[in-house]
């Protein structure tokens, strides 16, 4: 495989090709990230070219802004619908944003999906989730009680951007399943934008302003990473437990350390795998996207549609001391 890096209308941008020389018949995806330089969008990208490589005839075009902005991912798309790609298969940093240049996109015949984190249906054919909200939420709840002392106690959320659509859905999911465990006191939630540097900042300053949080909970990467960090650099390991949704090649160190105890994620690489194939179908014809649909995707499985046109890839997955050095090794 070939990666080509190029800069495009002031956004870093990078451009992964299958393997054998791109023809003019290939069906090309942007594969439109938050941001670039973060590991599970990385990550992701391994699957979008693995896929691309099994369906053959298939150029992906692995791209973002630099910064987890709705502005820089409009320019990117603007810059795709310039280079006449066939589909945009799109994590959201904010829903309603980008919905303008994406049905400008449908307008010129582009296929439009969004994957992770979704975009309002006005500007998308399907969105694939992850997995089930609900399911996310609820882990997140059990990930929380596991390590708060006799299942009580202050927890605050550490989350990405305030308009992510999938982060803010994954916060009320949390908050619906407290019902079934009223020992969790949510005592704030902070915003990172899923930055390194400004989540730690963030994590640092729950830790200060508020003394008796028991746990952090950040359903980010970005924001799980740097709130481990924090608790290990304030002295606090063993008194403030990090869980959430992140990448065992990033937390193993910190599950070594014991900040962190035991996370979940889905994989990354099957998610660009998945939404690869999911837009390669409907940009060439294959399937249509209609309520009730099963579409294949690969190896996966299936994903089924429903009235919203959203489906669920597969259950969040838990890593603790036992399997993340295994998991280490692949994502």
């Amino acid at each position: 495989m070939k990666l080509l890096k190029t800069l495009a209308l002031g956004t870093a941008f990078a451009l992964s090709l299958a393997a054998g020389s791109a023809s003019a018949e290939d069906i090309r995806i942007g594969l439109v990230v938050k941001s670039l330089g973060n590991g599970f969008f990385d990550a992701a990208n391994k699957g979008a070219l693995e896929a691309a490589k099994e369906i053959g005839g298939v150029q992906i075009i692995y791209t973002g802004p630099t910064t987890t902005t709705a502005e820089g991912q409009i320019e990117v798309i603007n810059s795709l619908i310039a280079q006449k790609v066939n589909a945009i298969a799109i994590s959201a940093n904010d829903p309603d944003a980008v919905v303008p240049a994406l049905k400008k996109a449908m307008d010129r015949g582009i296929t439009v999906i969004s994957w992770d984190s979704g975009v309002a249906e006005a500007g998308r054919q399907l969105h694939l989730n992850p997995s089930s909200n609900e399911l996310i939420g609820k882990q997140l709840v059990n990930l929380t009680t596991a390590v708060l002392p006799e299942g009580k106690g202050d927890v605050a959320i550490l989350s990405a951007t305030s308009t992510s659509t999938n982060q803010n859905i994954w916060i009320e999911e949390f908050k619906k399943a407290q019902a079934a465990a009223p020992g969790i006191n949510l005592v704030t939630v902070a915003y990172g934008d899923d930055l390194s540097d400004k989540s730690y900042r963030e994590a640092v300053s729950i830790l200060k302003n508020s003394p008796n949080v028991k746990v952090i909970v950040a359903p980010t990467t970005v924001g799980i990473l740097a709130a481990a960090q924090a608790v290990e650099d304030q002295g606090l390991v063993g008194k403030v437990y990090v869980t959430g949704l992140g990448l065992p090649s990033e937390l193993a160190g910190h599950v070594k350390a014991g900040s962190i105890k035991s996370f979940a994620i889905w994989n990354p690489i099957d998610l660009g795998y998945s939404a690869t194939y999911l837009a390669y179908d409907l940009a060439s014809g294959k399937y249509k996207a209609e309520p009730g649909v099963e579409l294949p995707i690969g190896r996966v499985g299936k994903v089924k549609l429903g009235d919203d046109l959203q489906g669920a890839m597969s259950d969040p997955f838990v890593y603790d001391a036992s399997n993340v050095d295994e998991f280490a090794k692949i994502f």
